[in-house]
């Protein structure tokens, strides 16, 4: 196999799959996984244990390829612009599905109000991290929905800020106040008059550990299907559960440096350090065997565009992998890494599976 490669372990995305959808059932809210990580037809129906419809995508490269492939009901959750509209109406003219967008000013609802766009529109609601949104009590809320008129369907928010802590505890508190939001905001449109179908919420960590989902309708998340070092690194998952590495291949060796390398750096790995924050030694990503994916205590600690160079204290390093043998690097931030221009993954089984990338 060419290096570097991305590896996709297939039992283990099934295994945190199916471990998400029976969480959601018993909290008793529909599970909208988030594909903008994995990209690929095969993970999504995994994802939703075949259902064809209620997924999240964050560009509309990914919209396009979900709706061909036959799922409905997509919700693109990233804040819509009128320089999308032409492309938007072109997708539901084509595959006949509906893609759910999503906005959070008075100037925008305008904008779809006086488009020829029909599609159903989502108002975002800011819980804490000040990346997107309105909050709550925001005057201009009421308005916003009575500007979409039919097409508004209801409230969204994401806590990106969950990944700020390694505490459950902490995460626990910003599930509260997420959830918390967007209850709050839909109360409020309701009290005034306003229909509220959908009150969606979620990412990975303030789904799983949420202690209460009254008035919560839907949850999004993504990156358990695949998990990553930034997640061990915050006790969302265990190193079993990580699904995702990327095979790379020994290139040289400089003894007297104390350097090992291989060729996988920036590129294949991304700059991404996220996880060290929580995971001091997590460096670009572990270096692990091939096979099983036992960590060999290396790290990639630094990254150039091609290369990645790994700091070798025990010489006998050196031995066990020789130049030309391959090893699998456990990514910091899969997001990032898996967005490398790969475009498939190699599965375990030796299948291959398409990624679709782009904007």
């Amino acid at each position: 196999m060419n290096t570097p490669a991305l590896v996709l372990d297939v039992g283990r995305v099934k295994a945190n799959a199916n471990r998400m959808l029976q969480h959601c059932q018993n909290k008793g809210v529909l599970l909208r996984p988030h594909m903008k990580t994995p990209k690929c037809v095969e993970i999504a129906k995994i994802a939703t244990a075949g259902r064809m419809n209620g997924l999240t995508v964050s560009t509309l490269a990914e919209a396009e390829v979900f709706a061909n492939a036959g799922f409905d009901d997509i919700l693109y959750a990233v804040g819509i612009t009128p320089n999308k509209f032409g492309r938007v109406a072109a997708l539901t003219r084509k595959t006949g599905k509906t893609l759910v967008l999503t906005l959070d000013s008075i100037e925008m609802a305008n904008a779809i109000a006086s488009s020829d766009l029909d599609n159903p529109v989502l108002i975002e609601i800011d819980c804490g991290e000040s990346r997107g949104g309105l909050s709550a009590d925001d005057p201009a809320l009421p308005e916003i929905a009575r500007i979409l008129g039919k097409q508004f369907r209801g409230i969204m928010s994401h806590a990106g800020h969950s990944y700020t802590t390694d505490q459950i505890s902490g995460v626990k508190e910003i599930a509260q106040s997420e959830f918390g939001a967007a209850v709050s905001a839909a109360d409020r449109l309701r009290g005034q008059g306003i229909a509220v179908e959908v009150v969606s919420a979620g990412s990975t960590p303030t789904v799983l550990h949420s202690e209460d989902f009254s008035g919560i309708t839907e949850v999004r998340a993504g990156i358990y299907l695949l998990n990553d070092l930034a997640q061990f690194g915050r006790n969302i998952c265990q190193l079993d559960d990580i699904a995702l590495s990327v095979l790379a291949a020994v290139i040289g060796h400089n003894r007297a440096a104390g350097v090992m390398t291989i060729d996988a750096g920036a590129l294949a790995l991304s700059k991404d350090i996220g996880a060290n924050k929580f995971l001091p030694h997590a460096g670009f990503g572990w270096v692990c065997d091939a096979e099983t994916l036992k960590p060999t205590g290396l790290a990639v600690d630094v990254v150039h565009q091609e290369h990645g160079s790994i700091k070798v204290d025990d010489p006998s390093m050196f031995d066990q992998l020789p130049i030309g043998s391959v090893v699998c690097v456990l990514p910091n931030h899969a997001c990032l890494t898996a967005a490398g221009g790969y475009g498939e993954y190699h599965l375990t089984d030796g299948n291959i599976w398409l990624r679709h990338d782009g904007w």
